[in-house]
């Protein structure tokens, strides 16, 4: 699996967080559960970004913008 695909899934991550808290602002019994998780997702896709950037410049040396 490449960088890029990673990468990808980061984007991926980003945008079920959103959608979950678009459900919190529908479903206020369950609000504050589906916002824990929604952070807890897009925390992880930071984590899993991070972790990229930090192996693509391990490799070449060069610094890697990651957007999120």
């Amino acid at each position: 699996m490449s960088f890029e695909a990673i990468l990808d899934e980061v984007d991926q991550l980003h945008g079920v967080s959103t959608r979950l808290e678009g459900l919190a602002e529908q479903f206020p019994p369950v609000l504050e559960a589906l916002l824990t998780i929604a952070g807890n997702v897009r925390s992880t896709a930071t984590i899993l970004a991070v972790l990229v950037a930090t192996k693509l410049h391990g490799e070449d040396g060069l610094a890697v913008s990651v957007s999120g």
